[in-house]
C-alpha cells in the first residue's frame, strides 16, 4: 500500500489522496474518521452533493464516513483505463483494500447508487451492505431514465427537486450547481444504463436497502421499486416530499430511513 499523502486535518475531517489501481490513479477522499466505515458515493453533481450528508452521518452515528471523488469529477484526472462503471467499481474495491477497511456500508446516490451495486456485485468480503438512493443503471420497461444531456442546468434542477425553495443558492459570482456531464457520461455511456445489470442484481448476497424520492423526475418510483425487486431480500423505502437528491433536500428523512430500517445490520 502506498503512503497516504496530502493529509489535511479539519476538525474531524481530513482529505487524503490514495493511489489505487496499481498506483496509477490518485483518488481524493474526505475521511471523517471515527468507528465503523460508511463509503458515500456521489452522483453526477460531484462530491459536494454528498458532503453535508457525510457530516450528518458522522455526527449522528459516530461512524467513520469516507467520501471519495470519482476520478474525472471536480477537475480531477480520469485515466483511460477507467472507462466504465464496472472499472470504477473495481478501483473502489482496491481502495477499500488499501485503506484496510472492513464491515463497509456503501451509500450511493444516482450514479453512485449504480456504482454501489457494481461494487457489491464484486463480492468483496470487506463490504457488508449497501444503500442505493435514487440509483440509475438498470433498464426498466416503461420507466426510462430521463435524458439530461440536452437539458440546461435549470431544467435538470427543476426535475431533481420536489421543493424548489430548498435548492441551495450559489454564492454571488459562483456558477450555478450542475451535473458534470462529461465525467458522468465517461462512465455511464449515453444511455446511462447497463442492460445486463438488472439480471446481475439477482446474484447479490448482502443486505441492500433501496431508498427513493417520491417526486424524482430523473428516475421515477416505479423504476426504484423494480430496482429493489431485482435484489434478493432487499427493502424499499419511499420518501415523500423528496426528489432525486434526498441527501440534499430531506437529509434527516434519508438518515432516518437508513438508520431505522438498517438498525439490525448497520449498527455495531
Amino acid at each position: 500500500m502506498p503512503p497516504l499523502a496530502s493529509v489535511k486535518d479539519l476538525r474531524l475531517t481530513r482529505n487524503v489522496t490514495v493511489s489505487v489501481a496499481a498506483g496509477r490513479t490518485p483518488v481524493t477522499v474526505e475521511d471523517r474518521d471515527r468507528t465503523r466505515p460508511f463509503v458515500l458515493l456521489h452522483g453526477g453533481g460531484g462530491p459536494r452533493t454528498m458532503s453535508g450528508f457525510a457530516d450528518l452521518l458522522a455526527e449522528r452515528t459516530h461512524s467513520r464516513v469516507l467520501l471519495p471523488t470519482h476520478p474525472g469529477f471536480a477537475g480531477t484526472p480520469r485515466p483511460e483505463e477507467l472507462g466504465s462503471t464496472r472499472d470504477l467499481a473495481a478501483m473502489y474495491v482496491d481502495l477499500v483494500e488499501r485503506l484496510d477497511l472492513s464491515d463497509v456500508t456503501l451509500v450511493g446516490n444516482s450514479f453512485g447508487g449504480w456504482l454501489a451495486a457494481e461494487i457489491a456485485l464484486l463480492g468483496s468480503p470487506r463490504v457488508s451492505g449497501a444503500v442505493i438512493v435514487d440509483g440509475i443503471g438498470v433498464e426498466i420497461p416503461g420507466h426510462p431514465v430521463t435524458d439530461v444531456s440536452g437539458l440546461s442546468p435549470t431544467e435538470i434542477t427543476a426535475i431533481s427537486w420536489h421543493d424548489s425553495s430548498k435548492i441551495p443558492v450559489a454564492p454571488a459570482g459562483a456558477p450555478a450547481p450542475s451535473p458534470d456531464l462529461p465525467a458522468l457520461l465517461a462512465y455511464t455511456g449515453p444511455q446511462m444504463a447497463d442492460p445486463t445489470l438488472l439480471g446481475r442484481l439477482r446474484n447479490l448476497d448482502l443486505p441492500v436497502h433501496v431508498v427513493w424520492g417520491e417526486s424524482d423526475g430523473i428516475v421515477d418510483p416505479g423504476y426504484g421499486r423494480a430496482y429493489a425487486a431485482a435484489i434478493p431480500g432487499s427493502s424499499f423505502t419511499l420518501l415523500p416530499g423528496t426528489g432525486h437528491l434526498p441527501q440534499l433536500e430531506t437529509p434527516q428523512e434519508l438518515f432516518d430511513a437508513i438508520w431505522e430500517r438498517g438498525r439490525d445490520t448497520l449498527r455495531a
